[in-house]
């Protein structure tokens, strides 16, 4: 059965559509103290495939009540599907004295699950995990909502290691070139963006990334492509956090339409990452 966390019930139940699995009940509730009780009092069977994006402190400890749940209720076998995995970002110490923010959670994620599937992490975190760990690539999705009509259009990772999420959209398409921007950065919490010497007047550009979290070096960037006569501008990403105005401040930039998956359920998901996870179970 597929058990789904509360922040992926819609890909949960696209995974359970494009598989055939049943979907299990899932009930959330609080005691009166605060404390959470995830529960699945119908669960039966002997697999189970526990669907939870992380995107929250209180997500993390849900994922972890929902796989040893379904322990309790016979489960013999569990997958943790990650369609995000929150804190990937932390894969080292940001200074002297900071925790391995990814590893300590992939740790006590091991602790209930015999195999973990991770949607585009950020980094490479796979190896934190103690049961097998694969990172899937959805990536290709994110060209199925673009528009059919881009006119030569040009395909913009943030920096050189991003073309491995620019590349597989614009193969999906079917056309374009891919190109990076120059990134360079500051300090632990500040990046600047350049655009590249691409000529992109009067093209069509779409910005591609794994994750838009704030969107600030992301707009400004953007922005400047505008002063160079750019065409359309979309953006695309795996996972669209979208934290702190980032999707007004993308408008303001130019941008037309901003296009994510459901591995963070929001205003902007176009498309399901189900068939990538699906093809791995």
């Amino acid at each position: 059965m597929i058990v789904s966390g509360s922040a992926s019930q819609s890909l949960a139940a696209s995974l359970a559509a494009e598989t055939g699995r049943a979907l299990a009940t899932v009930e959330v509730e609080r005691f009166p103290d605060g404390e959470l009780l995830a529960s699945v009092p119908d669960f039966a069977g002997d697999e189970a495939v526990v669907v939870a994006a992380t995107v929250s402190d209180a997500a993390h400890l849900e994922l972890l009540q929902l796989q040893d749940a379904v322990r309790e209720a016979g489960a013999t076998t569990v997958t943790t599907v990650l369609p995000y995995m929150g804190y990937a970002r932390q894969d080292k110490p940001f200074a002297a004295g900071h925790p391995v923010s990814a590893r300590a959670m992939a740790r006590a994620i091991s602790t209930g699950a015999d195999r973990v599937l991770v949607v585009n992490p950020h980094a490479a975190v796979t190896d934190f995990f103690d049961p097998p760990a694969v990172a899937l690539d959805a990536a290709g999705r994110l060209a199925e909502p673009l528009p059919g009509d881009l006119v030569d259009p040009l395909f913009l990772a943030p920096d050189a290691n991003a073309r491995r999420i620019a590349e597989p959209v614009r193969d999906a398409y079917g056309a374009g070139a891919v190109d990076h921007f120059e990134k360079t950065r500051r300090s632990s919490t500040e990046v600047e963006i350049a655009p590249s010497d691409a000529d992109v007047a009067g093209r069509d550009v779409v910005v591609v990334d794994d994750i838009v979290a704030t969107g600030g070096t992301m707009s400004e960037a953007i922005a400047v492509l505008a002063e160079r006569g750019v065409g359309r501008v979309f953006v695309g990403c795996v996972h669209p956090v979208l934290a702190a105005g980032a999707r007004l401040k993308l408008a303001r930039a130019g941008v037309e339409a901003v296009f994510g998956t459901d591995t963070v359920e929001g205003a902007v998901t176009a498309v399901s990452v189900a068939p990538t996870v699906a093809a791995a179970l």
